[in-house]
């Protein structure tokens, strides 16, 4: 049984209690327990991610399946990558699968709705007047974003200098609505 005696140069001895905490609830990363990443067919039709020939499954159980050979690609390259432990920080594309299985998919309404919601408000929509630097930054950056929008979804966003909110024409909130049907 550790001692707390033990630890009086660690975690216990910063003087930032919050760092302290933070110390004191970090727990060890998992191992690498798998030799082999592959692709192989997935049940509904995409494309599951397998270690040493066993589906990989997310945090909620359910298969890590992809509907594009492309993103199977990706998901695959980051788990070969995983060294000695396996580091959820270095998996940005694992993270979202994860996200998109087990908390989009069973409540797709609410994620819509929320998505909407978010379009009309978009940081891309408010600029920086001042310094210069930063507004020449944010047109280069952005402009591209806005005018595919535009051209691909109907969206035609009013931009505006400032934070004092604007309300977006509700055909733009239409075409980024129409677009999420797609899916």
């Amino acid at each position: 049984m550790p001692d707390i005696r033990d630890d009086l140069h660690g975690a216990l001895s910063d003087p930032d209690p919050v760092r302290r905490a933070q110390i004191q609830m970090h727990k060890p990363l998992p191992k690498r327990f798998y030799k082999t990443v592959s692709i192989g067919p997935a049940e509904d039709g995409g494309h599951a991610i397998l270690l040493d020939g066993r589906p990989v499954r997310t945090p909620a159980k359910r298969h890590l399946t992809v509907p594009t050979p492309a993103a199977a690609s990706l998901l695959a390259a980051e788990w070969d990558a995983q060294k000695d432990e396996i580091d959820p920080a270095t998996m940005p594309i694992t993270r979202l699968a994860n996200t998109a299985i087990d908390g989009v998919s069973k409540d797709i309404r609410a994620v819509f709705d929320d998505i909407l919601n978010f379009a009309g408000t978009d940081l891309l929509c408010y600029r920086a007047g001042e310094p210069e630097g930063l507004a020449a930054r944010q047109s280069e950056q952005w402009d591209p974003v806005i005018t595919w929008a535009a051209e691909a979804l109907g969206a035609r966003f009013i931009l505006i200098e400032g934070i004092v909110h604007q309300v977006q024409p509700r055909a733009a909130i239409n075409g980024v609505a129409e677009a999420l049907r797609a899916y």
